[in-house]
Parts: structure tokens; sequence; C-alpha cells
């Protein structure tokens, strides 16, 4: 949630300002009366999001308290707020790192208009640096995330990004292979956002059919069709307030596509059976493990829509590019399914070590129900590699060698190391190609190719 610190030397302002910014949803405040009080707070290094600042204060006035703020925080955005309307001072502010320069008595529809651009800035810039590597991944709000259990730099520095986002309301594109936790991240980023009280609805785009989209998510009014007497509310309207999560966007049919996207665009609909507009108030998040720019050089995904999603893009890395987080999402899993009597199981070495190596082309769902397996089976006892099944029993043992932390090997070339690992594997698995290509992580059809390469058929 945004924090935002008010500074005004007249208490009874400050109560007012504060009493419209509540009106429009900024719950997270701060008062000060004295600026003083304000220069130390951020120095002992509290962190605010947005400062109002009032221009004429004593002991410190607004300009002084503008630069103190810029260099003890230069995240926070400041917004100048005086009852001089002076083009010069206003000038002078922008010029020293000001946001804006209001004027008193401030409206409440100028704070709508200015404070959520300013934290828009706030956050892209926020973003920036943090693609830069130069601001800490430790989340501000961690209770929505910890469903997300990682410790892979780089799933920290997503989920920081994902926090980032969930302050604002624009759209957000989720990608990623199938079973990497989009659904998962998607909750998360709608338990961190001001909409978390309000309805979160998780729509498989591939079962809208095309006949009762409308339907689905515009409702429809009493009589609309036949046999259906009653009135029903769409999607759309249920969600009021919420979040949209539109899992799978890429299966969306063709002729579907600009129906969403209107939506997306005017913010308001027609129920089926009704002339009337309706607006609604949306976050929308989408979700694909489709590659949508192919898509798109093929028609068959709207470079519009695309543009609209995308307002921040997400992109989930597949298990294998974390293996770090392996053998803590395999011992959360453990604890989960070994409940009761077999709440002492444990994996041995020998099955962490085989399910580091694995390729994981499932991600993180396949490897929760390899560990659901093995947990029946080893019923109570430590889940050793008899347990798992024989795709995993049959991993080669070069494939599980771990090099010594400071050994040197000479370097051969990348083609050279992908040929011998794919023959050993392939020779390993009886010249199985089904269970080659899925241990490699990799489609048949590009498994026979390597084969054919090798000379072999």
């Amino acid at each position: 949630m945004n924090k935002i610190i008010l500074i005004d030397d007249d208490r009874d302002y400050l109560e007012l300002l504060a009493g419209k910014l509540r009106d429009l949803g900024y719950d997270h405040l701060r008062l000060v009366d004295q600026s003083l009080e304000a220069a130390k707070a951020f120095e002992k290094g509290e962190i605010f999001d947005l400062a109002l600042i009032d221009m004429t204060m004593p002991d410190m006035d607004g300009m002084a308290l503008l630069e103190h703020i810029k260099n003890t925080s230069p995240g926070t955005e400041c917004i100048m707020v005086t009852a001089i309307n002076e083009a010069r001072t206003a000038v002078e502010c922008l010029r020293r790192g000001a946001y804006d320069y209001l004027v008193k008595p401030v409206a409440k529809d100028v704070l709508a208009l200015t404070l959520p651009r300013a934290l828009e800035r706030k956050r892209l810039l926020d973003i920036l640096d943090l693609e830069k590597g130069q601001t800490q991944t430790e989340l501000n709000n961690p209770a929505p995330f910890a469903p997300i259990v990682t410790q892979s730099p780089a799933m920290r520095r997503l989920l920081k990004e994902a926090e980032l986002h969930a302050a604002s309301n624009v759209p957000i594109l989720i990608t990623g292979e199938s079973g990497t936790g989009k659904e998962l991240l998607a909750w998360a980023i709608h338990n961190a956002s001001p909409r978390a009280r309000f309805a979160f609805t998780p729509i498989n785009m591939a079962s809208v059919s095309a006949t009762l989209f409308e339907a689905e998510f515009f409702g429809h009014t009493r009589g609309a069709f036949t046999g259906a007497a009653a009135a029903r509310t769409g999607f759309l309207e249920h969600t009021h307030k919420g979040t949209l999560f539109l899992d799978e966007i890429g299966d969306l049919p063709l002729e579907l596509q600009g129906k969403l996207l209107r939506v997306l665009q005017e913010g308001e609909f027609s129920r089926v059976g009704s002339t009337e507009r309706v607006k609604v108030d949306l976050r929308f998040i989408a979700a694909t493990n489709e590659d949508l720019d192919r898509m798109i050089s093929r028609k068959a995904f709207r470079k519009d829509l695309y543009y609209r999603i995308r307002g921040g893009w997400l992109h989930l890395p597949p298990l294998r590019e974390r293996q770090e987080d392996i053998p803590l999402l395999a011992e959360l899993f453990v604890s989960k399914y070994a409940s009761g009597e077999s709440s002492g199981t444990r994996l041995s070495q020998a099955v962490l070590e085989r399910l580091t190596a694995y390729n994981w082309p499932g991600n993180v769902r396949e490897l929760k129900s390899v560990i659901q397996t093995a947990a029946n089976l080893a019923q109570g006892k430590t889940i050793e590699v008899v347990h798992l099944s024989e795709l995993f029993r049959a991993l080669p043992k070069k494939v599980l060698s771990v090099p010594a932390p400071n050994s040197v090997k000479a370097v051969r070339p990348l083609a050279e190391v992908e040929k011998e690992h794919i023959l050993a594997l392939y020779q390993q698995l009886d010249q199985n190609k089904s269970q080659t290509a899925k241990a490699l992580g990799i489609g048949l059809n590009t498994l026979r190719r390597k084969l054919e390469e090798y000379g072999l058929s």
C-alpha cells in the first residue's frame, strides 16, 4: 500500500486534506505539522512513496524541505502545496525535483488526478532501478507473496516487480511455461493491491465458448434467451472493483478478442438483451504459455489487444532455471503430503540429486505430483529412489555428477557436450525416443532431428 506523508503547519488544513485523501482510498497517511519533525523522519530512514509539502512553514520552509527529502530519499515523489499561485515558484519547485505544484484549496478531483500520476511515475522509476540492480528485492508487504516459495534471486526480483505493479491499475501480462505458477502470482498481485478486499475472478479462456462469450462476460437480462427466465450477472459485473484473471489468453478465439479489447478500452459494456451501458472498474491480469509475438505474426492474436494487456509484463522462469528452489519446494511438498503418521518423512540425498538433475518440463506442478506419489509409496519412511518413477530411476549417473567447486576443465564446444549428453541418455533409456525426449525436456520432433544430425534414425 502507498505510504503518504502530509506536511503543513496548519493542523486543521492537514486534517481536511487527509479527509479528502481517505475518501479517495489512501489510508496509509502520516500527518506532520512541523517541518523539522518531517525532516528527521526521513533522516531516520522512514520510507514514504509520496510527500505533500506546504511551501510556507517556520523553521524550514517547503523548498528547503523538498531539497532535504530529495537528498535523503530520492525515490519519494513530492508535491508542493501553496496558497500563492506564482509561475516562477512553481518552475523552481519542479527544477528542484518536485513532481507537481498545487494551489490551495486543493479540490478532491485535482488530487484524484495528480496523486495516481505521481505514484505511477514512482512505480515506473522503481521498476527501472530494479532492472538495473539498483533496488533491494525485499518486499514491503511480503504476506501476499508468502505462498510463492523461492530463494532464487531472479524470482525475488520478479516478486518485487510484481509488488510494484500491484499498487497500480495497469493491466499485467504473466507469461511462462505450464506449471510455473502463473495463477498463484496473479492471486498474490491481487492480494497485494488496493483491490484485495474485492473479488478475484479466474477464467480459463480456453473454456469460453464463442456462442456464450457475451452472456458469460456481460451477463444478460431477464428473458434474453429462450428458456432462461432469470437475469444473470456476468464476470465483469461480478468482479467490479476487483481483479479479473484471464488465464490462457492465447487460447481466446480471434473473433472474441475484439469484444474483450472494447471492454479494456472503454471500461463499460451492455448486458445481452439491453442497450443500457454498464461501467465497471476492473484490474485485468492475463496469463499465457503461448508465444504471443509468434501468434501475432501469423494473425492468430490481435496486436492491439496484446499491447493493451501488456501494461506490465512478468515472465516466470521455468523450474530448470531456478534449480536452487527444487530442494526447497520438494521439502515443502513432503511436509504437505506426508502428514499424520508420515510427518517424519524426508527425502534421501540420492532423491534430491535426481530431482535437481531432472529438467522438469511440467515445472512446479510436475514436482508437486512426483512428491505426492513418492510420499504415498514411502508410507512414512524416508523417500528413496525406489519410490520415484522409472524415469527418475533411469537417469544416468553422469547427469547426477557435480563437479568439484574449484576444478578446472578444458573448455569443450557446447554442441559436443550436448551430443554426448543426448546420446548417453538415449542409450540409457534403451533408445526409447519418447522417454528420452521427456527426460531432456524437449519435443519429440526436436529429438528426432538431433538424432538424424548424429547419424541415427
